[in-house]
């Protein structure tokens, strides 16, 4: 069987403004690059079509699909991609009509049966961890009885149920980075958070123990697993032997919960050196001082922190046992074990007011943070905030824009979604323009040429983005 993965482009933009995201982040589906490697492995012809790097277009894609005829074409879905991702299927459906559709991902995990009520072009839903799924149903399987299989049965939809039999991770396949065009060359990660290219994406974990109410444990649900040390290891040896990769970003929520597995890994890196700098992500209290300097004697570059308020009440209430006091403390520690820090927020979650968002403002300023993120509050269908979001505020749902780069929600504390905007540029620029950050600027430009010829490079670009925030 011919199988044809792609991943849609999706709304990666502010609305109203043009598009400018592609220029400042590219990232790797690893979702369907992990999943193309094991249906690879298990004898199946498979193509990767990614129109987010250069294959945008629907023309592209058509032609693509004409030349290749695949038996059964795959979809990945977030939300904000979905419905580019069906009027992809609606053209396929005029020049294919047999051709079987199956879609997977975060948002058809979340909203499993409604989806194929919602959208009769499409055949199959995979749910949940979608390796073993997608190939039982690629091999011939009565889909009703495949485990987070969710398909049509006349006028009837079936479900095989959640998928309770998981991936032994150590067991996958290292995922098709061949398979992806463009790779590594045309796949860039935010400016500034590495030191040289190109890099790369690791995902060595799946779920989280944790249940912070933005965030959407749809496809893991509450399990946790990890790689070992091991294949780690392997992973970066091949990405820098065939791709000449030289920084590695941990996608990981978690990545230190294991202390020993770190352990083991950054043992690993000493003794037989790849030459490659890495980011990761901690959450407080997986991060003491012996742990940070294993972490930068093994080529430890960058360490992200998810704080998401300056506000402790706020934090009482959506990311439970994580305090103000903690997380000042991990970020001195992590600068002086001289690494940089890097603070993840969150603006516009429910309780949010324009005090609390001041707050964060002011604990932003007071953290010295050597970079920060803060995304838009998005109320996933499968988080836990989503479940009671219309008793906290006004929620527009309109799959395209949820993609955290705009305001769809409006808490009751809040005036407008105009004065959020508001109050989220001036929060941006307030950091990128402060004495902090101005401070450190000259000198990380020449410890990240790589990011500072990007910005030269891409300087209309750049500007254009930084208008918004005025």
């Amino acid at each position: 069987m011919k199988i044809l993965l792609i991943n849609p482009f999706g709304s990666n933009w502010i609305e109203g403004l043009r598009d400018d995201t592609e220029r400042a982040v590219r990232l790797a589906p690893m979702g369907i690059l992990f999943l193309a490697s094991y249906l690879i492995k298990n004898g199946f012809d498979v193509d990767i079509h990614n129109c987010r790097a250069g294959q945008r277009g629907t023309a592209e894609l058509m032609n693509r699909v004409s030349s290749l005829k695949p038996d059964m074409i795959g979809f990945t879905a977030t939300t904000s991609g979905f419905m580019d991702a069906y009027r992809k299927v609606t053209e396929i459906r005029k020049v294919m009509p047999e051709v079987k559709i199956v879609f997977g991902g975060v948002h058809v995990s979340a909203l499993r049966e409604k989806i194929l009520e919602s959208f009769p072009l499409i055949d199959f839903l995979v749910t949940g961890e979608g390796e073993m799924a997608m190939t039982d149903l690629a091999g011939g399987k009565d889909p009703r009885t495949i485990q987070g299989v969710i398909s049509r049965d006349g006028d009837n939809i079936c479900s095989g149920g959640f998928r309770t039999e998981l991936c032994e991770l150590d067991d996958l396949p290292f995922p098709a980075y061949q398979k992806l065009e463009g790779f590594p060359k045309y796949f860039e990660p935010p400016l500034f958070n590495y030191p040289r290219s190109p890099s790369a994406t690791i995902i060595s974990s799946r779920g989280c123990p944790y249940q912070c109410s933005y965030c959407d444990r749809s496809v893991f649900r509450r399990s946790f697993r990890y790689n070992s040390a091991e294949y780690l290891y392997e992973q970066m040896r091949l990405l820098r032997k065939d791709f000449k990769i030289r920084h590695i970003f941990f996608y990981d929520d978690l990545f230190t919960f294991n202390r020993k597995r770190v352990e083991e890994f950054c043992g690993l890196l000493r003794k037989k050196p790849l030459h490659m700098t890495f980011n990761c992500a901690v959450r407080v209290g997986h991060a003491d001082d012996e742990l940070l300097q294993t972490l930068k004697a093994s080529g430890g570059w960058m360490v992200s922190i998810g704080m998401e308020s300056g506000d402790q009440e706020l934090l009482d209430r959506h990311k439970a046992k994580v305090t103000l006091h903690q997380i000042r403390d991990t970020v001195r520690r992590i600068q002086k074990n001289n690494m940089r820090a890097k603070g993840l927020f969150m603006m516009g979650l429910p309780g949010e007011t324009e005090q609390t968002i001041q707050r964060t403002a002011d604990f932003i300023e007071e953290l010295g943070l050597d970079d920060m993120n803060m995304t838009k509050f998005t109320p996933f269908p499968g988080s836990p905030a989503y479940q009671t979001i219309h008793e906290e505020g006004t929620f527009e749902e309109n799959w395209e824009l949820m993609n955290c780069l705009n305001f769809v929600f409006v808490p009751k504390g809040m005036e407008s979604k105009e004065k959020m905007e508001r109050l989220y540029n001036q929060s941006i620029k307030r950091f990128y323009t402060g004495k902090n950050w101005i401070r450190k600027f000259g000198p990380l430009m020449f410890k990240c040429p790589d990011s500072t010829f990007r910005i030269i490079k891409n300087l209309p670009t750049f500007l254009n983005i930084r208008k918004q925030f005025d």
